[in-house]
């Protein structure tokens, strides 16, 4: 009836049977809707786990879909929601687990109160006594056998091995029994022991069957899978952490790299320009030595000609002197002088 359901909602759609009046409300449910179970989607539903046993969660208040766990493996978005899912399902899983542990805890204050069962009494010299005969004689019965064996008389080897397996039962037996019939009255209480895994007690030294069964039950295997789950998240958690910090650490490096390669060039470009300063420098004062070099030269120059350079200096302010005046003489406008002359006295012709 679910498989003929589920093949007309595929062909048909969920909303199906609805009403003109009912499709107005209805919403179309997505993989990425509230009411959708997001641990379902990326890994389990906790609620799945335990069906049917004493850490039963009861039913999934959200929706178990097989169609929409497909088309979220196929979204575009997987890989965004993925995390967030994750991250609610350990949450859910972290508060199990802190139950749980609170459990064991309990578990392991009641074992460590249990009283001991007090030891075995020593065996009586009687029984000390019968328990060496029957050792005595099993020692003997085994001598024979193995030279009846030796010497090819097989069936009487066997023969005499059964006897000596009536000896050791009879031996176990009387190695067993209680000193007295007042033990028998003694109820034994088996050792228990706790699982560290979904804290069910179990009886220590049990048979091999009973703890396979404990080993393959819904609650051992749920709740290492949930155990398993938190490490693995935790782990992939780190791992990330750790990833993160390396790549702080290097995008750091690069930054710091980056601010030498930025300090050199400016060291570089400092000292090209304190370079070029310096030879400017260098020109200026080396242009100012040859012209007080070449100051000294005139001057002394002078000196050995006896004067002539004095007398040079001053022709030359005197020639300098007439050719100013003679300059001036000639600047001055025709017109100008002219009007001079005619202002001091008239012209008289001729």
């Amino acid at each position: 009836m679910d498989a003929q359901r589920a093949l007309l909602d595929e062909l048909m759609g969920a909303a199906r049977n609805l009403t003109e009046e009912e499709r107005k409300g209805y919403k179309e449910i997505t993989w990425d809707s509230k009411e959708v179970c997001g641990a379902y989607m990326v890994r389990f539903c906790p609620h799945d786990l335990f069906v049917n046993t004493r850490s039963d969660l009861g039913p999934c208040p959200r929706i178990h879909d097989s169609k929409l766990k497909e088309s979220f493996e196929k979204s575009p978005r997987h890989a965004a929601y993925v995390p967030r899912f994750e991250a609610d399902l350990a949450q859910f899983c972290e508060k199990l687990v802190m139950d749980l542990d609170r459990r064991v805890k309990r578990g392991r204050e009641r074992l460590s109160q249990e009283v001991e069962p007090p030891p075995q009494p020593p065996l009586s010299a009687e029984k000390s006594e019968q328990l060496s005969v029957l050792e005595e004689k099993i020692k003997n019965l085994l001598e024979q056998a193995e030279e009846l064996g030796a010497s090819g008389k097989v069936d009487e080897a066997e023969a005499l091995m059964r006897k000596v397996d009536v000896l050791n039962v009879e031996k176990t037996v009387l190695a067993l029994q209680p000193p007295n019939a007042q033990a028998l009255m003694v109820p034994q209480e088996k050792k228990m022991a706790l699982c560290e895994i979904c804290g069910s007690f179990l009886v220590a030294n049990d048979a091999l069957e009973r703890t396979q069964s404990h080993v393959t039950g819904k609650q051992h295997i749920g709740y290492g899978m949930v155990r398993d789950f938190i490490a693995e998240y935790k782990a992939a958690k780190e791992k990330a952490r750790e990833e993160e910090k390396l790549a702080r650490e290097k995008e750091a490096e690069e930054r710091r790299k980056q601010q030498e390669k930025e300090n050199e060039s400016r060291r570089r470009s400092g000292s090209s320009d304190r370079d070029r300063y310096r030879d400017r420098d260098r020109d200026r004062y080396r242009e100012r030595d040859l012209d007080r070099e070449r100051s000294r030269e005139w001057t002394g120059r002078g000196g050995r000609d006896g004067g002539r350079g004095v007398d040079w200096r001053s022709r030359n302010g005197r020639d300098g002197g007439r050719d100013r005046y003679r300059n001036r003489s000639r600047s001055r406008s025709p017109v100008r002088h002219t009007h001079r002359r005619s202002s001091r006295s008239p012209v008289r012709p001729y």
